[in-house]
């Protein structure tokens, strides 16, 4: 099965709490706290791989969660950070947020994008010591990880691209020019997904072509099957019409490329830009090789090659052209040198500032520092409460609550947590 778009919730680990111990030594009676600090959460990480060719995986499953990171412990040992949770998926996919925007794409073989970062791990109460406060009995929790809900889709990468109404002979004509084996029918939509084949022209020489499902009139709205492919025409170097040539089904295949050009530019009008040959199919059939001339007289904007699927004559010339522009658009594009360690991370997620809102009798404090304070505070000591208080009045969460007019005995909320405010 053929998947090219997904949706996926990606959350990273969250990292391992600091701990609280204290050295306890024979004849060492005051030997200080030595909690060690927690490890930090693992990333989940998309990697562009060659090895896939369609989402289908993420389709089941569709929960990515990197793995925790480790508590700390006494002796000042450090919790074991959480390795990434690595993600094949395609080269070509697109990562987008839930609104649409492109956040990334994975366009060469190697790329790593960290989708969802890990949390960093809590500090250790060893920590805290000062030259005032020698006995510190509160540490640090972890930081919860990065999540967020994505849409990756892929868009296949080919050289060339069919372009080509129902019936026309494009998978045909690619399982006569490649080992790829389309499922051929006469009756329309035979291809109900992209078909790749790898082409080869002797020695070194070869190019991948794609074989899209059948473009009708209106595929740019939505109609017949072809709407949802249109995208992977994006990608190709060069565009190949087919085109009937014999009219057998009653079709004028001047018309049929007038057609496919414009449903080409009401998608995307930069698709016209990019360089296109047009294959006169079907010249074996009664009647086709009278109508090349004419069909040549009529276009100007693309070379024309008459040739037959089926029986293969007038194919060896127009791989040849396709092949020379490939090459001729690969020496005029400038390709970017890409390291294979590079890590690329997503856009952080926007910041929220600060916020006291009034809901009912109850005081909802929000905002990414207020809430990354309660993750993180150790409410079970009277020294991490204190500390909690402190970083609270620092943020000017109180002033916000007077201004708001808050008393004593009210109930404030900061993300799951609910405490009662006092002076």
């Amino acid at each position: 099965m053929f998947i090219d778009r997904v949706k996926v919730y990606v959350k990273g680990g969250r990292g391992g709490n600091g701990a609280v111990a204290f050295r306890r030594e024979k004849y060492i009676p005051h030997g200080g706290p030595d909690g060690g600090d927690g490890g930090s959460g693992g990333d989940v990480i998309l990697l562009a791989s060659e090895e896939k060719n369609t989402l289908i995986d993420l389709s089941y499953r569709p929960h990515l969660r990197a793995a925790n990171g480790a508590h700390g412990q006494g002796k000042k040992k450090h919790g074991k950070n959480s390795d990434p949770l690595y993600v094949k998926v395609p080269v070509g996919t697109v990562i987008k947020d839930e609104s649409g925007t492109v956040l990334a794409d994975l366009d060469r073989p190697g790329m790593k994008v960290v989708v969802a970062r890990g949390g960093t791990g809590g500090r250790g109460n060893a920590r805290f010591a000062t030259s005032r406060r020698r006995a510190p009995d509160f540490a640090e929790k972890g930081e919860p990880g990065e999540e967020r809900t994505l849409i990756l889709e892929l868009k296949l990468l080919a050289d060339v691209g069919f372009v080509g109404f129902p019936n026309a002979g494009k998978s045909t004509l690619l399982s006569r020019i490649s080992a790829a084996t389309p499922k051929i029918a006469d009756f329309p939509f035979t291809t109900l997904k992209p078909q790749l084949g790898v082409v080869y022209l002797g020695g070194e020489r070869s190019f991948v072509a794609a074989d899209l499902p059948g473009i009708i009139e209106n595929a740019h709205q939505g109609a017949g099957l072809g709407h949802q492919f249109l995208k992977h025409i994006e990608r190709t170097r060069v565009l190949l019409f087919i085109v009937d040539l014999s009219g057998t089904e009653g079709r004028d295949p001047y018309q049929d490329y007038l057609s496919l050009k414009k449903e080409l530019e009401l998608f995307q009008r930069e698709l016209l830009a990019k360089p296109r040959v047009i294959a006169a199919n079907k010249l074996d059939l009664p009647f086709a090789e009278k109508k090349i001339h004419h069909f040549r007289s009529r276009v100007s904007d693309a070379p024309v090659f008459p040739i037959s699927a089926v029986t293969g004559a007038g194919i060896k010339p127009l791989l040849q052209e396709l092949y020379n522009i490939i090459q001729n658009n690969i020496s005029n594009s400038s390709v970017e040198e890409y390291n294979v360690d590079e890590l690329v991370y997503l856009p952080p997620i926007s910041y929220r500032g600060t916020s006291v809102v009034l809901e009912g009798n109850v005081y909802v404090v929000s905002g990414e520092d207020v809430e990354k304070a309660v993750y993180r505070a150790h409410f079970d000591s009277p020294g991490g409460l204190s500390r909690f208080q402190g970083i609270m009045k620092k943020l000017g969460v109180e002033e916000e609550l007077k201004k708001k007019g808050i008393k004593e005995g009210d109930t404030v909320r900061i993300g799951e947590m609910e405490f009662t405010y006092f002076e």
